[in-house]
């Protein structure tokens, strides 16, 4: 008998994922297994502790909840979270995995009480490098290969998103396309290889004029879309000029192999009350061909009037 209880310790103790004993409460009751530092960090010091004693409030709070949710559904849960050695008190200079980890949180509750309280089994795996991947897919997904911009399917994703968010909280969003004036002599004259070093070099001259809640899509060969959260039409305006100027007056030298300059015309929608997103995207349109009729080089903005 002894015998046979040293080895299901040692099998506990063997298990490649932590698994965590936690009351209804909060407490850390006990933990077992997840000793390889590659994928871990020693956290046997978190026994008898709360949550609330080495966590930050806000990520408290959260495994508390699925805690207690678990143990009123009563049944298994999967949950997915990130959680780095800085997030918990006393793992600062422990070894282990530098960047946070992407776990795999399993929780099930228990059948009978532990210490007087009710209490989950929470195996937490590290699925990091699964995340990762996905992410990259995502991106893959959603970047224009050769410029680095989102693509035209993550424009509309977003656009549904922030439609979405206007109806309910009627945050201003602005949408802005623009083209290059005159493309085609470019790859006509230096070649596509050429033309698309200028596209790239266009991309990053607007990333920098952008803020990071921005969305910028290549729309279509060289007409680009601008996303642009909690803006009004005047604030897009004045934005689409700014970044008018200042492709306009990049030298694209390096890019082509002597001086050259790219001017755009632009057009320039927001959303209203009666829109769809089909009209915000229209207007927007509409203003592009209203610049390119005037000469181009110039942005026009449509309202709704």
């Amino acid at each position: 008998m002894k015998q046979n209880l040293e080895l299901l310790m040692e099998m506990l103790a063997a298990l490649p994922d932590p698994v965590f004993i936690l009351s209804e409460s909060g407490r850390y009751v006990a933990l077992i297994g997840g000793h390889d530092a590659r994928y871990y960090h020693d956290g046997s010091h978190l026994v008898n502790f709360s949550l609330h004693d080495v966590l930050p409030k806000e990520l408290a709070d959260w495994f508390l909840e699925q805690i207690r949710q678990t143990i009123e559904e009563n049944r298994l849960r999967t949950v997915e979270y990130a959680l780095g050695a800085h997030d918990v008190k006393g793992l600062e200079l422990a070894e282990g995995p530098e960047q946070d980890i992407w776990f795999e949180g399993r929780i099930q509750p228990l059948s009978n009480p532990v210490d007087g309280e009710r209490a989950v089994v929470w195996v937490a795996r590290n699925i990091t490098e699964r995340h990762n991947m996905q992410l990259q897919l995502k991106n893959l997904a959603e970047l224009d290969e050769l410029t680095g911009a989102y693509n035209r399917r993550k424009l509309m994703e977003a656009l549904e998103e922030k439609f979405a968010e206007f109806k309910r909280y009627h945050h201003p969003t602005s949408l802005m396309i623009f083209d290059l004036d005159h493309f085609k002599q470019v790859n006509d004259r230096f070649g596509h290889i050429a033309g698309d070093k200028v596209l790239t070099a266009m991309v990053k001259l607007c990333k920098k004029q952008l803020r990071q809640q921005d969305l910028l899509c290549r729309y279509g060969g060289e007409e680009f879309a601008v996303l642009l959260p909690n803006t009004d039409l005047e604030e897009a305006t004045q934005l689409a000029e700014r970044l008018r100027k200042t492709i306009g007056q990049y030298d694209y030298h390096k890019e082509l192999g002597q001086a050259y300059s790219i001017t755009v015309s632009a057009g320039v929608s927001a959303l209203c009350s009666k829109d769809k997103i089909e009209s915000l995207i229209k207007r927007a349109d509409d203003g592009l061909y209203q610049a390119k009729a005037s000469g181009r080089n110039c942005v026009i903005a449509k309202s709704d009037n």
